[in-house]
């Protein structure tokens, strides 16, 4: 079968923001406009497309990236069939508890549309998703949504992108008045004003620049367009000539620019007043980039290890990546994928080059949030999502047999917040197995252990909402009876100084003994750095195949720390001496002997506890400022700057994860529910000392 749809023609984009930015409501707006919907569902109705999940329209959340596709011909193209574009939609949470959710989508992206609330500007949510975009080199473009609310102000918002996240913006559309006087934007590029008219701004007229207006679009359009003039020798040129440049040589320089990542297009609008999203459709299809526009897709040969690329073509060697898995009440799990090269035919084989195991493919369907359509087959640049994967985990490549390629993985961080749970009966608990094995396959950064020492099953995630979710998810989803705990803080401990011991273990019984004896240096590594293990045993005083079992013996004394019980990290262990008997050693007994002395070590190298710290920003009406800032302090909390944002105070604070459970109860009684805060993981810090031993106390209890 030949494609339906030219690559050069397809658009895979996401759409990543801060929470309330309004991304659920630009993406209702674009599958309106582009005929895929003929209704707008409303965030704040519970009716969102794109929020199809039950808790995700009762709380008017985005909890779980949705993907859809649509098709697009720009508004100045009219009806032209050859210039009809297909986009493929990714529409993420902006809470960081579904930080992942955002991760795994940009890793599989080529594009990303940033919006911005047009009050607030930079949030701190934006930027770690910036971040994210920067980590996997996504070009993108920002919309500064919500420009009639009160309060609006695009130059502040504008200037916010420049100062805290890149100072190379382009901006190509700016409004026509604001707050309730937001009538429509302005083209700057093209000097056009557009207007939105009809029920839902479905007609798009274009009209004069306002003359009231003229000055500031020719300021506008004189830095934009001495930046676009640099992106390419020949436009500087002409620019630095005086000569006047035309309109495609000008698009065609900022399309470059853009892909490269050089600039970022700004543009304006407000979706929920249904105005700017057409040319903001426009501006995907003019300045992100294709698949073929982007380089080819590198990858290492299982085998060797080395680095191997694939170009983005049908006729290329099948390569994917399996970005996220779902459960689904009708067809069972599905698994999303994204085609970098070559063809997937349903019924056909693929290797998880991840695993080393063959899967059939059984159905592949396009999927419309969560309405989907069966296809036969999906191309190069294609999302799609699969039936019948048995062994495929979020990360996981899958390739053509033949042709073996192993993309780079998809890393999740690490959870912060741990709850004990247990089922309410005894058919409950098998119920309960199924459910928790179910989700931790679907979310990466959602952990199940069980606590050796009280048998209770501890499951752990980025943040008390993320766990409230997926306990509501059992409940609803999965009919599971749970009684759920107190949530924990996951705390680690480390080491301060540097310590050797040695750890022996012999034993004799009646037959052949036991025989493990090691010497190891342990020393403190840099916060974040990890465990390291370094071999210098010299002349075989430990033979070479028990030196693993030694390493093995060590990660598992690591999991249990000397000061409380918590996981060691960042920490590296030398084994650099030791003796064995020739009938008696084993790889057991080098483990326990390797476990004993890295406990004996890190007892005396100065074990800490160590606890996550949050990066916390607190937005409050000025007379509650006082009360807001004198109850985070009492929190053990680090205030770090503060500003003002309109007619609010933001607060930016550093705090113990552990003081900051139940706070939204707290602020919003302490400011007759007129403040808002968010939270996000920062880093780990030592515990202070009258902390440390209540936190060891109630560990002994």
């Amino acid at each position: 079968m030949p494609r339906d749809f030219p690559i050069e023609k397809l658009r895979d984009i996401g759409i990543i923001a801060h929470i309330d930015a309004g991304k659920t409501t630009v993406t209702e707006r674009i599958l309106f406009y582009t005929g895929i919907s003929h209704k707008i569902g409303e965030v704040h109705a519970g009716e969102a497309i794109m929020d199809w999940m039950e808790q995700e329209r009762e709380r008017g959340i985005t909890i779980t990236a949705a993907a859809t596709t649509c098709f697009w011909t720009p508004t100045y193209a009219g009806d032209d069939p050859e210039k009809k574009h297909r986009i493929n939609i990714i529409d993420t949470p902006g809470h960081v508890d579904f930080t992942i959710e955002v991760e795994r989508s940009l890793r599989v992206l080529d594009g990303g549309v940033v919006i911005f609330d047009g009050v607030a500007g930079v949030e701190p949510q934006s930027e770690t998703v910036w971040r994210q975009a920067d980590k996997y080199h996504v070009p993108r473009i920002c919309f500064i949504n919500k420009l009639d609310r009160i309060g609006a102000s695009f130059e502040k918002s504008l200037e916010s992108i420049k100062e805290r996240l890149t100072p190379n913006v382009v901006v190509l559309t700016i409004p026509i008045g604001l707050e309730a006087d937001f009538k429509g934007v302005i083209d700057i590029l093209s000097e056009k004003a557009y207007y939105f008219e009809g029920e839902h701004g479905e007609i798009v007229r274009e009209e004069e620049i306002p003359e009231n207006l003229e000055e500031s679009v020719q300021k506008y359009r004189a830095v934009s367009l001495e930046k676009i003039a640099e992106l390419d020798d020949r436009l500087l040129e002409k620019y630095l000539d005086g000569q006047k440049l035309e309109l495609p040589e000008i698009k065609e320089a900022l399309r470059k620019g853009a892909i490269g990542y050089l600039v970022v297009p700004v543009l304006c609008g407000s979706a929920l007043k249904n105005k700017g999203v057409q040319l903001l459709l426009d501006a995907i299809i003019d300045y992100l980039p294709s698949p073929i526009d982007l380089p080819a897709v590198e990858g290492r040969e299982p085998k060797t290890g080395e680095k191997i690329t694939r170009e983005q073509k049908d006729d290329a060697p099948f390569a994917a990546l399996a970005f996220k898995l779902q459960t689904d009440p009708f067809v069972g799990q599905l698994t999303y994928f994204r085609v970098y090269s070559g063809t997937l035919k349903a019924g056909s084989y693929v290797l998880n080059v991840t695993t080393g195991e063959k899967e059939r493919v059984g159905r592949i369907l396009q999927m419309h949030a969560n309405h989907r359509e069966e296809i036969k087959e999906v191309y190069a640049g294609g999302i799609g999502a699969l039936i019948g994967l048995k062994n495929t985990r979020t990360g996981d490549t899958l390739s053509d047999p033949e042709h073996p390629i192993l993309l780079e993985k998809i890393e999740a961080p690490n959870p912060v917040v741990s709850v004990r749970i247990e089922p309410k009966t005894r058919a409950d608990q098998e119920r309960m197995s199924l459910a928790l094995k179910r989700l931790s396959e679907e979310d990466p950064t959602f952990r199940i252990k069980s606590d050796p020492e009280t048998l209770e099953m501890i499951i752990s995630g980025m943040g008390e909402l993320h766990l409230e979710v997926l306990v509501d998810r059992m409940r609803r989803e999965f009919k599971v009876g749970v009684e759920v705990g107190r949530p924990q803080v996951a705390y680690k401990e480390t080491i301060q100084g540097k310590a050797e011991a040695e750890g022996k273990y012999i034993r004799q019984s009646g037959g052949r003994g036991q025989y493990g004896h090691v010497r190891l240096r342990v020393e403190a590594r840099e916060r974040g750095k990890g465990f390291e293990f370094v071999k210098k045993i010299k002349g075989g005083v430990i033979p070479q195949e028990f030196i693993p079992a030694v390493e093995k013996g060590v990660k598992e004394a690591l999991d249990r720390g000397i000061v409380a019980g918590f996981p060691l990290v960042d920490v590296q262990v030398t084994l650099y001496d030791g003796s064995y008997h020739e009938v008696d050693s084993s790889e057991a007994a080098f483990k326990i002997a390797g476990s004993m002395a890295l406990r004996e070590a890190v007892r005396r190298s100065k074990p800490v506890l160590l606890e996550p710290i949050m990066s916390i920003e607190v937005v409050t009406p000025e007379n509650f400022l006082g009360d807001v800032t004198g109850d985070l302090s009492s929190k053990r909390g680090r205030i770090e700057e503060m500003e003002d944002r309109y007619t609010m105070k933001v607060i930016k604070a550093k705090v113990p994860l552990a003081e900051m459970f139940g706070y939204v109860t707290n602020l919003r009684s302490m400011t007759e529910g007129r403040a808002t805060y968010t939270m996000e993981f920062s880093h780990y810090e030592f515990v202070p000392a009258n902390v440390a031993e209540s936190i060891k106390e109630g560990r002994q209890s």
